[in-house]
């Protein structure tokens, strides 16, 4: 079989699905791996170096025209702009693998069905142990949530450690961060190496343990959580009721923070607000909120996807895609996600469906012309 990585398109994006170390141990299961010219440059992969390791180089129409599975970061979904350009380029029989948000863009995973595309995608990994080095969400997540410290220490006017100095000690700053899933404990791990007082909340009172362990003060909030964990592990969305009783709680914490960092993400919602334009308004001038849902519609109030705010003298940020920051360690990690799933898939060279194994089913969004994946053909359904 044939594997090809194209060069990425969305805007701003510099990660590459494949890196060349990880090339051989497709090559050394029987498969060909093509890489269009310049696709790793961004991230800091050359040409010479995924030639060195058994790669081939060619030009886009070729890659598409040859490959038989495309390897990719942002596939049709994840990239509605740009995405339509290669939509065209695929044929029947051809596989794609990528982030293609299925559970927020259906009609994308529609049109590649006509297509006659058999997609998968890698939001949809089930989180059990043994997917657990194929969960790309959870890579991408530990990079955003060690960004989003690296973001509000460079804003923040203060520092975060403790200092004693001949001048006087400087108290270590306040971090709060909402929502302790893998993006929140990281940032959690990472504010602390900092040296910042770190506090947390979120809405599963099973992530205590974790958050007292990385050094964090667990916000204990009074409220009715049953049901508040679903069995993959994510939180779930509650009704409007309950996050009204949850801001109103919250808020004394964020008016006491110097840093708040919101990580709050339902699959296939838009996210929950969570911290309101009162709540910023409460906090000290000079404070930084790092918004990591912007994109889904925020956590926050104010925030705005990829823009900095000026709300009440503080500053709110909403980076939507920090992974592509950090290129090479992000596309060395999503690359040992995405290879570890292609070889779970293949067997003697080729792509063999096991539609009774609850990966090859959990992740597989279209396929023979169809949309297979249950929660994806009910939204599509629920759109008629």
């Amino acid at each position: 079989m044939i594997v090809g990585v194209p060069t990425e398109t969305f805007p701003g994006e510099r990660r590459v699905a494949l890196v060349p170390t990880v090339v051989p141990s497709l090559t050394n299961a029987g498969l060909n791996v093509l890489i269009e010219s310049g696709a790793g440059v961004a991230a800091g992969f050359t040409d010479e170096a995924f030639a060195e390791k058994g790669a081939e180089l060619v030009n886009r129409e070729t890659l598409f025209t040859r490959a038989e599975a495309m390897l990719q970061v942002r596939a049709l979904g994840a990239n509605l702009k740009a995405g339509y350009a290669d939509l065209e380029r695929l044929r029947p029989g051809q596989s794609v693998f990528g982030f293609s948000e299925p559970l927020g863009e259906p009609q994308a995973a529609q049109e590649l069905a006509e297509r006659g595309v058999t997609a998968f995608s890698m939001e949809l990994i089930p989180r059990i142990t043994r997917a657990q080095s194929m969960d790309a969400l959870s890579s991408m997540a530990t990079i955003g949530g060690y960004k989003a410290v690296l973001l509000a220490a460079a804003t923040l006017p203060r520092m975060f450690p403790m200092m004693m100095t001949a001048a006087g000690t400087i108290t270590p700053a306040r971090v709060f961060v909402v929502g302790a899933g893998v993006a929140g404990l990281q940032a959690i791990a990472s504010a602390r190496r900092l040296g910042a007082k770190v506090e947390a909340y979120d809405v599963r009172p099973a992530v205590r343990e974790q958050v007292e362990s990385l050094g964090a003060t667990f916000v204990d909030l009074p409220l009715d959580t049953d049901g508040s964990e679903d069995k993959g592990g994510y939180a779930k969305a509650q009704d409007e009721a309950f996050y009204e009783r949850q801001r109103a709680m919250m808020a004394r914490v964020v008016a006491g923070s110097d840093v708040v960092i919101t990580t709050a993400l339902i699959p296939g919602r838009p996210a929950p607000v969570l911290i309101t334009d009162e709540m910023v308004a409460g906090m000290a001038p000079g404070g930084v909120i790092v918004d990591l849902a912007a994109e889904r519609g925020g956590n926050v109030e104010p925030s705005k996807p990829d823009e900095t705010v000026d709300a009440h003298g503080i500053s709110v940020l909403g980076p939507t895609n920090l992974p592509a920051t950090v290129p090479y360690h992000a596309s060395q990690m999503y690359a040992k996600n995405l290879s570890t799933l292609l070889l779970h898939l293949v067997k003697e060279g080729a792509l063999t469906l096991d539609l009774e194994d609850e990966i090859t089913s959990g992740t597989l969004v279209s396929h023979d012309g169809k949309v297979v994946h249950p929660r994806v053909r009910e939204l599509l359904n629920s759109q008629e």
